[in-house]
Parts: structure tokens; C-alpha cells; sequence
């Protein structure tokens, strides 16, 4: 019996590279880089290219003197992960804590799986919960976006829209009195409202979408599943109580449920092969997100709910699996 030995994931045909499809998920991200520079100043700038720089240099460091094969830096896919990093945290976050998120990032969740297209899990992600349970203050304290000019002033920093909405849900105050206390929808859609850097405007990642779709880098299966079981289940809650449940709008538009559903869920390695199992996988991120975010102790959920699903993914694909091509129908083939 003739054994063969397979590479990592992701296993696509097609003309396009690793280095092409990563660069092209860069050239996504930035609207929502520029956003972020434009209302969180040079904080956003130093987050984001620390971030990036810490990335790269991890993984060529470890690639040199641990693993001991060919460098991977050129591929882009260290960037990727340094902007993802760096879009999961808020602009005020110190140096050295970032440096940190980058090691677990291409240390832990990445190189010590094989490196790229063998990571179980979303390594930015992987970063981003590590930080929030280690130092849940910093993680959570949110600069006010106040605009270029003043990104060296000192920072006021606020609750984001899902922190004010959960602490005045549990303090007794209804929907119609939060409205008054969050930002208005136009602010959601161009991002002047705090939170991490790059999940702050809907606009500028929705265009990144956009673009990765027109250029088929990623489909529409997972953020159409994600964003549609959101909707549906908080429209089915906001229906039932108005007052004690914020409306499907306000779901789609605040914290990380864009930046999750199009460029971290996305992740072609820890996400599901086929489009059948993109649904089902979509579908289980948008409903665990909405009962963290409802019941659960956070505000937010979308990064837990990923991970969640990245563990899942594997279950997934043994559901789900292609047709083998040249296999007759109604002959069954044994694994």
C-alpha cells in the first residue's frame, strides 16, 4: 500500500501564492490601518509596527536556531499576524506586553505546531485572550479616539459600547436609557468610538472584505453563517424584550464581530475546507459570541468563540469531507 505525504494546510488549487495571498490580506487591512492612525494617533502607529517587527522577528529567530529549517519571514504570513495582534488591542497598551503577545503568538499558537498551515488555532487570537486573562486591566482599558494631532496627549480612556451596555444591563437600566450613553450608529461605521485599533470602524472593514472577496482570497460562506446567525438570534432576543436586549444593528457594528468575521475566522488553516462545513462553522461562532456576550462574564466574545470553533474544526472536516475525485457514486470507500 502506497503511502503519501501530505503538507500542511491550506490545500488549494490554484495560481495563487502564500506570499500572494498574505500580501493581499495586508493590502485589506489597510483602511482599517489608516482609521485606527487617524483617530488613535501615534499610539496606533507604535502598536502596529512593533506588533508586525515582533512577529517577524519570532519567527525567524525561532525558525534559525529551534527548528533549524527555511525561513518563512518573505511569506507574509508573520505581518498578517502581527496587524491581526495589533488590531486586538487597545492603543495604549505597553511595549513590553505587546512583545509578549507577539512571542505566544508565533512561539506557542504557531511555530511550536510546525509553523504556517499547521496551527490549530488563530495564533492572534491565541495572543489576544492570553493577554486578556494575564493582564486583564491594561486589556481592558480603552483609549477615547481623539484624533492624530493629539495621539501623544494624554489618553482618556472610557468603556467601549459592550462594556456600557452590559454594566448598565446588570445595574437595572433599560436599552432606551444605554442609547443615550453609547456612540451613534454613524460612529460605529466610521470608528469613533474606542476599542482595539482595528475593529473600531465597520466601514473601513467591511471594504477589506469587499476586497478579499473580489480578489477570492477568502468566500462568503463563513462571514455570511457568522453574521447571519447574529442577527437572527439577537433579533429573535431584541423582539422578545426590547428593553433588556440591544437590537441586531448594534451587535453587527460594535467590538470585534466585523474584524472576527472577516479577517480572523477567515484564517484559512484553522478553518473548515469545505463550504458546508463554513456554514456550520460560521453558524457556531455567531451563537456562541451571542451567549457570551448576553450571559456570559465578558462583554465581548467573538475571540473566544473563534478559538472555540478552531478546536472544533477538525470534527468539522470529518462531517464534512469532499467527494474523492474519480470515486463512482454509490461506491463506498473505507478510510
Amino acid at each position: 500500500m502506497y503511502k503519501f505525504t501530505i503538507s500542511g494546510s491550506p490545500h488549494v488549487k490554484s495560481d495563487e501564492s502564500t506570499k500572494k495571498i498574505m500580501y493581499g490580506v495586508v493590502f485589506a487591512m489597510i483602511p482599517a490601518m489608516l482609521v485606527s492612525i487617524y483617530f488613535f494617533g501615534f499610539q496606533a502607529i507604535r502598536v502596529l509596527v512593533l506588533a508586525s517587527i515582533a512577529c517577524i522577528f519570532f519567527e525567524w529567530i525561532i525558525q534559525k536556531y529551534l527548528i533549524k529549517g527555511p525561513s518563512t519571514i518573505n511569506d507574509g504570513s508573520a505581518l498578517v499576524t502581527g496587524i491581526l495582534l495589533a488590531f486586538n488591542v487597545p492603543s495604549n497598551l505597553p511595549s513590553w506586553m505587546i512583545i509578549v503577545g507577539a512571542l505566544v503568538a508565533i512561539g506557542m499558537a504557531k511555530m511550536s505546531f510546525g509553523g504556517l498551515g499547521r496551527n490549530i488555532f488563530n495564533p492572534a487570537l491565541v495572543a489576544r485572550v492570553f493577554l486578556l486573562i494575564s493582564f486583564p486591566v491594561q486589556m481592558t482599558s480603552w483609549p477615547k479616539p481623539t484624533g492624530f494631532s493629539k495621539g501623544l496627549t494624554d489618553v482618556i480612556t472610557g468603556p467601549t459600547p459592550l462594556g456600557i451596555v452590559k454594566e448598565g444591563l446588570g445595574a437595572g437600566k433599560t436599552m432606551s436609557e444605554l442609547r443615550t450613553e453609547t456612540p451613534s450608529y454613524v460612529q460605529y461605521l466610521v470608528g469613533q468610538t474606542g476599542g482595539s485599533i482595528g475593529e473600531v470602524s465597520a466601514i473601513a472593514l467591511l471594504l477589506g472584505g469587499f476586497y478579499m472577496l473580489w480578489k477570492k482570497i477568502i468566500t462568503w460562506h463563513i462571514p455570511v453563517s457568522m453574521l447571519g446567525t447574529v442577527i437572527i438570534f439577537t433579533a429573535i432576543l431584541w423582539g422578545a424584550n426590547p428593553e433588556h436586549y440591544a437590537d441586531p444593528a448594534f451587535h453587527l457594528l460594535t467590538g470585534g464581530m466585523l474584524l472576527g468575521a472577516i479577517f480572523m475566522a477567515t484564517d484559512m488553516v484553522s478553518s473548515p475546507m469545505t463550504h458546508g462545513g463554513q456554514l456550520v462553522y460560521g453558524f457556531g461562532i455567531g451563537v456562541l459570541t451571542i451567549l457570551i456576550r448576553v450571559w456570559g462574564a465578558y462583554p465581548e466574545g467573538v475571540s473566544f468563540a473563534i478559538l472555540i470553533m478552531n478546536a472544533v474544526v477538525p470534527l468539522i472536516n470529518q462531517g464534512f469531507k469532499p467527494k474523492r475525485f474519480g470515486i463512482k457514486p454509490g461506491i463506498e470507500i473505507k478510510s
